[in-house]
């Protein structure tokens, strides 16, 4: 909470207008004239995906996700601790809900996930069973949930992160009760209880070309050859900035060439918080770069982002300062990114205005010793997810105390970042933030950058 400083009042409202934040600026209104992705995709003979949560499609959501999209996969919904929380008690509401919704929109669904060691209800994780029961548990749990959705779902991520980063098998329920059989058992059950459904292995940094994705590449040569239903490789891709894998068409091309299908299935690149004009033109490249390389590869069947919104983002909460991570912002209003993803698939998509969001700098009051002063961030055509401010005094004030923002002060160079609540700045909306400082001599206004 700021404190009051009393003084004489300047009357001063001398603003320092700046652009340059066009590669922080979104724009809605050119968005609903752009080709949406799942037709640019279609074009390409690809599909594109998203992650969706049931309860959230509706409204805005609903409509980006139905719209945008020709595939759906249940972020949470068909995991195992999710369908039978309780042995034998099965909840398949919010799965169905999905598979509706998708059926309305003309949308496949991709099955996700029925082994894997993460997300399994506690009965089973702290259950005491022989191999013998392991197995019938396992084959009953993919016989259910398989057989419930037969015809409905396109492709199953039926195995989920069998490995290890060294490419060694990872020591998990399913792996020290039931050694790798687990593994080709799994896809003929899940191939017995929906033959027409195509079976994937999935799993993470295997996007290049490493020990983890070779094992992976073994694993699959060695199960086609034994006649296992193999249908498809999962490349999870959660991505940092600036880190798309160089060998990854190249990875992609070499799983293809054994004869089954690829999909990037997971797809998020996470950026440094808060992200600004520099960070979001390289995710955008980032995004260009991954979707290019599948549709380079004519068995990389599908593009899947893991989440389309940051607000349905699982990476803020599992990568503490990181986020950012999908194509729209928190308010749905779609970043750069989108538009890499667009020009991938062939799109010419609208980009956003340039200089349609601008900073003011002024002083509202200043006294002998003191000053307060504000700066209003301002959009007109375009949106916000988020801003920086910066300056540089040539007076030698000192920022004391800040408001409504994050304010850093090294020499007279200073970074003001928005809040965790007002990052946000929607078209025709604006954000004002304050702060107080200390001024010797005299108090020229500086000149700001956005961005």
């Amino acid at each position: 909470m700021r404190s009051l400083r009393t003084g004489w009042s300047t009357g001063l409202s001398l603003a320092a207008l700046v652009t340059g934040a066009a590669l922080l600026c979104t724009a809605p209104a050119a968005h609903a004239a752009d080709t949406p992705l799942r037709d640019l995709a279609a074009a390409r003979g690809k599909v594109i995906g998203t992650a969706v949560t049931g309860s959230k499609l509706t409204g805005t959501y609903g409509d980006i996700a139905g719209a945008q999209f020709s595939s759906l996969t249940p972020g949470n919904a068909m995991k195992w601790g999710s369908v039978e929380p309780t042995q034998g008690t099965f909840n398949w509401t919010e799965a169905d809900q999905i598979v509706a919704f998708a059926q309305s929109h003309n949308q496949q669904v991709r099955g996700h996930t029925l082994v894997w060691h993460s997300q399994n209800p506690s009965w089973l994780t702290n259950g005491t069973w022989t191999s013998a029961q392991l197995s019938n548990l396992l084959q009953n749990h993919i016989s259910t949930e398989v057989g419930r959705y037969k015809g409905k779902i396109a492709a199953w991520d039926v195995v989920n992160e069998p490995f290890n980063e060294d490419g060694t098998y990872r020591s998990t329920l399913w792996y020290n009760g039931l050694g790798t059989d687990y593994i080709a058992n799994a896809l003929t059950w899940a191939h017995a209880a929906d033959p027409a459904a195509k079976l994937y292995i999935n799993d993470y940094n295997v996007e290049g070309v490493n020990a983890k994705s070779t094992a992976l590449y073994n694993l699959v040569k060695s199960l086609k050859a034994a006649g296992v239903p193999v249908d498809g490789v999962g490349l999870q891709a959660h991505l940092v900035l600036g880190q798309v894998p160089s060998t990854l068409q190249q990875n992609i091309q070499r799983f293809a060439d054994l004869g089954v299908d690829v999909a990037i299935t997971e797809l998020d690149i996470r950026l440094a918080l808060p992200s600004d004009s520099t960070e979001l033109a390289q995710q955008k490249a980032d995004f260009k770069s991954v979707v290019a390389a599948c549709v380079a590869v004519s068995r990389c069947v599908n593009v899947t982002v893991w989440g389309f919104t940051d607000s349905d983002s699982w990476v803020d909460s599992t990568f503490p300062g990181y986020g950012a991570a999908t194509p729209y912002d928190a308010n749905y209003a779609p970043k750069p990114a989108y538009y890499g993803i667009a020009e991938a698939l062939g799109g010419t998509a609208t980009t956003p205005p340039t200089g349609a969001c601008t900073a003011a700098y002024s002083v509202s009051s200043q006294w002998n010793t003191g000053f307060t002063g504000q700066v209003t961030i301002s959009c007109s055509g375009a949106a916000l997810s988020s801003w920086k401010v910066n300056w540089t005094y040539g007076a030698g004030q000192q920022i004391t105390q800040a408001w409504n923002a994050t304010c850093t002060q090294s020499g007279t160079a200073v970074s003001c970042a928005n809040a965790s609540y007002n990052g946000a700045v929607s078209e025709g909306g604006s954000v004002t933030f304050g702060f107080n400082g200390s001024w010797s001599g005299s108090n020229p206004l500086p000149s700001v950058t956005l961005g």
